[in-house]
């Protein structure tokens, strides 16, 4: 049973070598327009992915493009020898949760007040790399 459970522990660490993953927390932008970014760069290459954000003209890209940087250069620190070109990386998985509502008030007509909800979001990018997967 040991010497099983060390082969698995060594191909689950080879296999978390070939993927990188960044989070952003608390992003101030709704979940619904994160979103719309999000699905322009699921599964594409991670140098398409780089244009299509840095010439997209949505206020969220921006987020998403440091983001991105952010996953890459996680990926370079765990992959060294590596080079990023020939590994083949692309977006994996990327994934918009909702974040923290703060709640303000507005005021309405008549004395009565409306609630305003200023949503925030969080995102979750996972770089895969084609190279590797292949050879497994």
């Amino acid at each position: 049973m040991g010497v099983r459970k060390r082969e698995r522990a060594e191909q689950i660490k080879e296999a978390n070598k070939q993927v990188a993953f960044a989070k952003l927390n608390n992003c101030p932008t709704s979940p619904r327009k994160m979103r719309l970014v999000a699905d322009l760069v699921r599964g594409q290459k991670v140098e398409k992915a780089l244009n299509i954000l840095k010439f997209s003209t949505k206020d969220a890209s921006r987020n998403l493009e440091k983001l991105l940087l952010s996953a890459i250069a996680n990926w370079q620190a765990k992959n060294s020898e590596e080079n990023m070109e020939e590994a083949g990386l692309f977006v994996k998985e990327i994934r918009v949760d909702g974040g923290m509502m703060l709640k303000r008030l507005r005021p309405a007509p008549q004395g009565r007040a409306h609630r305003i909800r200023k949503r925030s979001n969080h995102v979750t990018i996972v770089l895969g790399s084609n190279n590797n997967t292949q050879s497994n």
